[in-house]
């Protein structure tokens, strides 16, 4: 009972230095995230994405790792979206059709979060390819 106050001290001490990058971030506005250039080319067809812009900001990646599944292990290479459009399951040439920055349009995200994809260890990264 006698370190009671020791403890209360200790535990404030530890709540401001565990909460001390969150305080950081606030005071200098390090959270800003980074704008992204969305360069959409007009192709006939393609004038909506696979998914909305928001789930596609929270949830692109399982769709990719999806997508790979289908096509790799299943062999399926449609992806039929909710409201009946049909897409080819390919990063070159569905998603980087329209996206065609990958500088602009990946790579600022993948940095800022500091994601490593590996799609380009399979894929050929869009500027090898003559467009």
């Amino acid at each position: 009972m006698k370190h009671n106050g020791k403890i209360i001290i200790g535990l404030i001490i530890f709540l401001v230095l565990i909460t001390l990058p969150i305080w950081y971030n606030m005071a200098t506005g390090d959270n800003d995230r980074p704008e992204v250039e969305v360069l959409t080319k007009n192709i006939p067809g393609k004038d909506k994405c696979v998914m909305p812009a928001e789930e596609m900001r929270a949830k692109h990646m399982d769709l990719v790792v999806e997508w790979r599944e289908k096509v790799v292990r299943e062999g399926e290479r449609i992806h039929t979206t909710p409201d009946g459009r049909k897409f080819n399951m390919s990063l070159t040439h569905t998603c980087l059709d329209c996206h065609s920055n990958k500088a602009q349009f990946c790579d600022k995200c993948h940095d800022y979060t500091g994601v490593k994809p590996y799609c380009w260890t399979c894929h050929i990264d869009p500027k090898e390819v003559n467009r």
